[in-house]
């Protein structure tokens, strides 16, 4: 109860950090470690790995995942003194501000805003792992078993139309990712 009723500081601006790409959910736990183990919550109050949900496709499975939405980067929420830089700066796996000049250069709250929306896009996107001109195996519908190559790919539907040979000459099936296979 007591954290929604919790201020936030009027100082606290969005900043971006440079990181090591890879290490982005472990470096926000590292941060949140410091900044409790120094009682910090009040000046560096949240850090933001951008994700989106994806749906990805792998040996005819479909599944979701957080796809980072920035490699390399993460948000954080924080006054800026030279104590808090400190913190930051100096946690492992942190190479820096993303900034101009001297000082670090908060990002405008129109892009923060931008980035959380763009993180709640409701419809995920699809990956693939299909490329066109592929040999592919078709696993599941009217057309199981047969073989064709990939000859158009479309991620945001998650569709897939491939080329099969059928009674003596080649005829285009559309197909949900899933019900495809790479040879």
């Amino acid at each position: 109860m007591a954290e929604k009723q919790k201020k936030t500081n009027p100082k606290a601006k969005w900043y971006v950090l440079n990181i090591r790409t890879g290490y982005e959910n472990s470096i926000k736990k590292e941060l949140q470690q410091r900044i409790e183990a120094t009682g910090l919550q009040d000046k560096i109050e949240e850090i933001l790995v951008p994700t989106q949900k994806k749906i990805v496709v792998k040996k005819g499975k479909q599944s979701v995942i957080a796809d980072k939405i920035f490699p390399g980067y993460v948000l954080v929420k924080m006054e800026l003194d030279a104590h808090t830089w400190d913190i930051v700066k100096n946690t492992e796996g942190v190479r820096g501000f993303v900034k101009t000049d001297r000082y670090p250069r908060p990002l405008p709250e129109s892009e923060v805003k931008a980035i959380m929306k763009f993180m709640e896009v409701e419809q995920p996107s699809y990956q693939s792992s299909f490329s066109v001109g592929e040999a592919v195996k078709i696993t599941d519908g009217a057309f199981a078993d047969f073989i064709g190559s990939v000859e158009e790919i479309d991620n945001s539907k998650g569709k897939i139309k491939v080329l099969i040979s059928f009674l003596g000459r080649e005829a285009p099936v559309e197909l949900d990712f899933s019900q495809v296979s790479k040879l």
